[in-house]
């Protein structure tokens, strides 16, 4: 799978996303800084309807946020600033992991190892001409 986006598809490549794989609730986005992650989970929490303002919690770790009917939490972490696995398992990323909620996670290479096997991981690059393109990994 590659997909390619700008600001102006952004929504319906996040949407054609979430029908690809309709049962996957553990995302992780790979990606230099300024990639485009964070704006494309925004893109993302659009499509599953979160009225939330969606910013990067890279000093809290975790932001959560609820879809409009209050049906879905959706977890947005970021472990840019994280030393290592072990401030992620201080944090109890067993909780929200191994929850029904979905979770999606900025910068997952510091957490590697504590990734559950079916995390969908995705890594967002910038072409040449300024395009980003979403490839699984």
């Amino acid at each position: 799978m590659k997909l390619k986006f700008d600001l102006d598809n952004i929504d319906d490549i996040a949407g054609e996303l979430l029908r690809a794989y309709p049962r996957k609730r553990i995302f992780a986005f790979y990606g230099e800084m300024g990639a485009g992650k964070t704006t494309f989970i925004q893109a993302l929490c659009r499509r599953l309807n979160v009225e939330e303002n969606v910013t990067s919690p890279t000093f809290a770790l975790v932001n959560e946020y609820r879809d409009k009917a209050r049906e879905k939490i959706i977890f947005h972490f970021d472990f840019y600033r994280v030393e290592s696995a072990e401030e992620a398992m201080d944090m109890g990323y067993e909780d929200y992991f191994y929850s029904d909620s979905i979770c999606l996670i900025e910068w997952p290479g510091k957490i590697a190892g504590l990734l559950p096997r079916e995390t969908l991981r995705l890594k967002i690059d910038v072409l040449d001409s300024g395009i980003r393109q979403l490839r699984k990994l």
